[in-house]
């Protein structure tokens, strides 16, 4: 027998819609009180027993025993692991790869400085020294994210990118993105043990200066517990999409879409927003009919089920207004007029315009990185790019006739705010003979 489809769908004007879009506004919240223990326990143990705790974890975890020197992927292997890959899926990633190096490449941030008289202020722009890439490997070969996280850090000049993924055998595609992405080293690690071991380093795993990559709730717990002594990106969490659209867009195209993401986990979150009643009660027939059809539809269920909705609203000014509201990781405008709605969008990972530009082709081959925000954080994070691979650094030069000018303005601040040594480093300078 058909299982009933279980999907809210409700309008804005009802009594009960402020609490419904509200609870969606808070998927992030999670009980942390056991994960924070759990993950703080590998952490330490990592940290103090470096390679021996690794291997422990791997055998505990994952459920077999690697040697030491296993830890690290030969090039030999990686090569022979890529050879297994059909020309075909080959073919793929490389026109994958080639987009996304070409995308990340227009827009490298560049020194710059400005000179003057008597003056020159500037940024110095340099790449960060070595960078951890996680890739997880629990669910899918997630070679797609080996080259949305391994090429704009190569982009942006990194000298040393090392990837952790878990499995004893790393997947074809996953090897055969490593070399694409030009991965400088790959070890055979994952979950918290592999944060830990990129954060404070091993006898065979090198301490890195920031962590970059999606995990489980296991694994964004250790990147949060390891901050400060590495820098980490946004905490990755469950993906979600926000779909905007009006009378003109596609009932079967938009199920689709939001398949795409309730695919991806039971705490994933699909949310439409539409002024057509029509087209709300079209989409959730699509998708009704549609699901049976998926290899993960008992997680595409769940996910409907429990964090999902579609919403009627006055107008697209309304749906607008709760997109930026949700701050989706992915944000569809299917709209007639898209350029003209882009500018009421204030937040967002990444936008995707029209029909014919769904999540999934940014997913893969669109160029952007597909490593974005997600749990409402685009209101302040941004998606990985080349500048969360380097750091900038002030430049400030002055000539004495600069300074005195200058001067006398920052040594009053200083007295003002009570720091009286930073004032005298100021004045005894302009006591000097000009």
């Amino acid at each position: 027998m058909t299982q009933a489809l279980e999907l809210g769908l409700c309008d804005a004007r009802d009594a009960d819609f402020p609490a419904r879009f509200a609870a969606l506004e808070q998927r992030r919240t999670v009980e942390r009180s056991q994960l924070t223990e759990r993950v703080a326990a590998i952490v330490d143990d990592v940290r103090r027993r470096g390679d021996d705790a690794v291997l422990d974890a791997i055998e505990r975890f994952d459920g077999y025993r690697l040697r030491p020197e296993e830890l690290v992927v030969s090039e030999a292997e990686l090569e022979a692991g890529a050879a297994k890959l059909a020309p075909e899926d080959l073919a793929a990633l490389e026109l994958a790869a080639e987009r996304v190096r070409r995308f990340h490449a227009l827009h490298v941030p560049a020194t710059w400085r400005h000179d003057a008289a008597d003056e020159r202020l500037g940024q110095i722009v340099r790449p960060i020294a070595r960078v951890g890439i996680y890739v997880p490997a629990g669910v899918a070969p997630l070679a797609s994210t080996t080259l949305m996280l391994g090429i704009p850090a190569e982009v942006a000049g990194v000298p040393e990118r090392l990837m952790c993924s878990p499995g004893k055998q790393l997947h074809p595609a996953v090897a055969a993105a490593a070399r694409l992405a030009r991965v400088t080293r790959v070890y055979r690690v994952g979950g918290v043990q592999a944060v830990a071991a990129l954060a404070f380093g091993t006898e065979r795993i090198a301490r890195v200066d920031k962590i970059v990559g999606p995990g489980t709730a296991h694994t964004q717990e250790a990147k949060r517990q390891v901050f400060g002594h590495v820098a980490i990106d946004s905490e990755a969490g469950p993906s979600e999409v926000f779909v905007v659209a009006d009378q003109s867009a596609r009932a079967d195209f938009l199920a689709a879409d939001l398949l795409a993401q309730a695919e991806h986990d039971e705490l994933a979150s699909v949310v439409l927003a539409t002024p057509s009643a029509k087209l709300a009660a079209e989409v959730r027939d699509e998708i009704a009919r549609q699901l049976p059809a998926l290899s993960r539809e008992a997680t595409a269920r769940k996910s409907l089920r429990d964090r999902s909705l579609l919403v009627v609203t006055r107008d697209l000014d309304e749906a607008c207004a709760l997109a930026n509201r949700y701050g989706a990781e992915h944000l569809q405008l299917c709209v007639e007029d898209p350029d003209r709605w882009l500018g009421r969008i204030e937040c967002a990972g990444a936008i995707f315009l029209g029909s014919y530009s769904p999540v999934p082709i940014g997913d893969y081959a669109a160029g952007p990185s597909h490593v974005l925000p997600t749990g409402g954080t685009a209101r302040f994070f941004s998606g990985i790019g080349v500048e969360d691979f380097q750091h900038r650094m002030s430049l400030i030069d002055l000539t004495a006739k600069a300074y005195r000018r200058i001067a006398p303005a920052a040594a009053r601040l200083a007295r003002l705010e009570g720091l009286d040594a930073h004032a005298r480093a100021l004045e005894i300078r302009m006591k000097e003979p000009q």
